[in-house]
C-alpha cells in the first residue's frame, strides 16, 4: 500500500475530474492525504471526506503565501493571492472530522517576496499564521504539515525553521511533524531528523539535477521518509509536464529505492508505516 501523504485533488488544478483521480487511486489500493493551503481549499478536503467513506483524509490549514497579497508567477502556478489572516476556530472547527488527520500545510516562504515589498511585515505575517497552527496541532493532537522554501540560493527559510521547531519541541515534546517537498541539504535533513521529524519527498527528486536530493535519500534513514506528490503540481519523471496525480507516487517510491538499492516493497512498506505513525492512521 503506497500513501501519497500531500495532494490537492480539491484544487482547481483538477477541475471536474477530482472524485475520479481520487477513485483512480484508491482502485489502486493507494491512502491519499489531501492538504488545504486557505480555508476555501481546507473546506473542499473536508467535504471530499463525506464522498469517499475510507483510504482518504484531509489537512486544514494555511498555506504562508496566502498570508500576505501578491501575485504568483511559476511554471505550474499563475494566481493573485488574497490576504487570509488565520482564524482559529475556524479551522479548529474544520479539524473536529475525526479524518482530518494534521494542520497546514504551513511555514514559512522566502522565496515569494515582490520587489519593494516589506519583507519583515511578512515574515512576521507568516510568522504568527505559523505559530497559531502549532498550537492548534498541539492543542488537537494532529500532525503539523510544513511547507518551508528558502530564498533563492540560501537555506534562510530553514534554518528559521530549525530554531522554531527545536524551541516548540523543547517546550512540548508529542508534537509530530513533517517538513514536505524537502529540498534542502543533508546538513538541514539532519537536524530535523534529530527533532523526530519526517521528510516529505516528491517528484522533484525525479529530476533533481544537483545531487542534492541523492544525498539526502541515500544518508537520511527509509524511518524518517515519507512518500508524496503535491499533485497537481510537481510531475515525476517520466511525466514532465503532464499534470501530476496520486498514483504518480509510485515513481518517488521507485527513485528512492534505485538511490538506497533496496526493493521497491521495503520503501513502500517502510514509508507507509512512517506515515501511519506520523498521521495516527488506523488502516
Amino acid at each position: 500500500m503506497l500513501i501519497d501523504t500531500h495532494a490537492h485533488v480539491q484544487f482547481s488544478g483538477f477541475k471536474d475530474e477530482a472524485d475520479e483521480i481520487m477513485q483512480r487511486a484508491l482502485d489502486a489500493g493507494m491512502v491519499v492525504v489531501n492538504v488545504g493551503s486557505q480555508i476555501d481549499t481546507s473546506t473542499e478536503a473536508v467535504k471530499m471526506l463525506d464522498k469517499f467513506a475510507e483510504r482518504v483524509y484531509a489537512v486544514v490549514g494555511l498555506h504562508p503565501e496566502h498570508t500576505f497579497k501578491h501575485t504568483l508567477d511559476e511554471e505550474e502556478s499563475h494566481f493573485e493571492t488574497r490576504q487570509e489572516d488565520f482564524n482559529y476556530e475556524a479551522y479548529k472547527a474544520l479539524a473536529q472530522n475525526p479524518k482530518v488527520v494534521g494542520i497546514g500545510e504551513c511555514g514559512l516562504d522566502y522565496f515569494r517576496f515582490e520587489e519593494g515589498s516589506d519583507i519583515v511585515k511578512i515574515k512576521e505575517q507568516q510568522r504568527l499564521a505559523f505559530d497559531q497552527q502549532i498550537k492548534l496541532a498541539l492543542e488537537l493532537d494532529k500532525a503539523l504539515v510544513v511547507h518551508c522554501r528558502p530564498s533563492s540560493g540560501t537555506v534562510d527559510a530553514y534554518e528559521d525553521l530549525v530554531e522554531i521547531l527545536t524551541r516548540v519541541k523543547q517546550e512540548n515534546s508529542q508534537l509530530r511533524f513533517e517538513v514536505h517537498c524537502f529540498t534542502g541539504t543533508l546538513a538541514v535533513a539532519q537536524k530535523f531528523v534529530e527533532l523526530g521529524g519526517y521528510l516529505g519527498l516528491n517528484g522533484i527528486i525525479t529530476f533533481d539535477k544537483t545531487g542534492t536530493s541523492e544525498e539526502v535519500v541515500k544518508n537520511i534513514s527509509l524511518d524518517n521518509i515519507i512518500l508524496e506528490t503535491d499533485c497537481p503540481y510537481l510531475s515525476p519523471v517520466p511525466l514532465r509536464g503532464k499534470r501530476n496525480e496520486p498514483l504518480n507516487v509510485k515513481y518517488v517510491a521507485e527513485k528512492i529505492a534505485e538511490w538506497k538499492n533496496v526493493s521497491f516493497e521495503e520503501v513502500e512498506i517502510k514509508t507507509t508505516e512512517n506515515a501511519k505513525q506520523l498521521f495516527k492512521l488506523e488502516l
